[in-house]
């Protein structure tokens, strides 16, 4: 399952690890991260790595593409990974809109993210939360040589997410050391991380969460 595969929607489904294709970016161009279609003739790749990366990816599908609305959709089949696009980016921008599929349990702890400058299997990792009580960055990073946890979340002014159903928009910009989150067209967080490039990611931590309008942009 190492290998680099050709493959459809509905054969992503069964694959236990890797893979659809999908655009590289090209230095101070904002290009989309979706693929084009089933044949897309481009290289690059997404995979599925588990959380925590020692542990094996579940065999229960966690994603596929819904080619007609373009979107990326995390199925919250109970599987705990990411989806990592699998080119390694030093200062970039990112955009993505996204979007929780309401559910009818009571007191859902809606929950997933967006990863930023994470290091190859996610040992060393940066996220955008995405839940329902607000936007933020919070991760596990290199400090003086020592992995160090921090968290933005009381940095937040206001929660500007939206409620289950309706979209969202996180803008995520990585200069050198310098990380900026802004939640639906306002900035909510600067962090200092401690690697100056890194993988971009899509969380899977148990509920339904749709992707879309996925662009990056390579910064000088």
């Amino acid at each position: 399952m190492n290998s680099l595969y050709r493959i459809t929607a509905p054969i992503l489904a069964a694959l236990p690890l890797v893979v659809f294709l999908a655009a590289l970016p090209a230095a101070g161009q904002s290009v989309d991260l979706f693929p084009k279609n089933h044949d897309d003739s481009q290289h690059e790749v997404w995979t599925r790595v588990a959380i925590p990366p020692d542990h094996p990816v579940s065999n229960v599908p966690q994603w596929h593409i819904d080619y007609a609305q373009r979107r990326i959709v995390c199925d919250g089949n109970g599987g705990h990974e990411w989806l990592r696009f699998n080119k390694e980016i030093a200062n970039f921008t990112f955009h993505v809109r996204w979007r929780f599929a309401p559910v009818t349990t009571p007191n859902p702890k809606y929950n997933s993210g967006v990863f930023l400058r994470n290091n190859l299997d996610g040992s060393i990792w940066h996220q955008a939360q995405t839940t329902l009580e607000g936007g933020y960055l919070f991760g596990l990073t290199p400090v003086d040589g020592k992995l160090t946890s921090f968290d933005l979340e009381k940095q937040m002014k206001m929660n500007r997410v939206k409620p289950a159903g309706q979209w969202n928009n996180y803008d995520i910009r990585c200069v050198a050391s310098t990380c900026t989150l802004a939640v639906n067209g306002e900035v909510v967080n600067t962090a200092q991380v401690g690697l100056d490039k890194g993988y971009i990611g899509l969380e899977s931590e148990g509920y339904r969460i749709e992707f879309k309008d996925l662009k990056v942009t390579e910064l000088p």
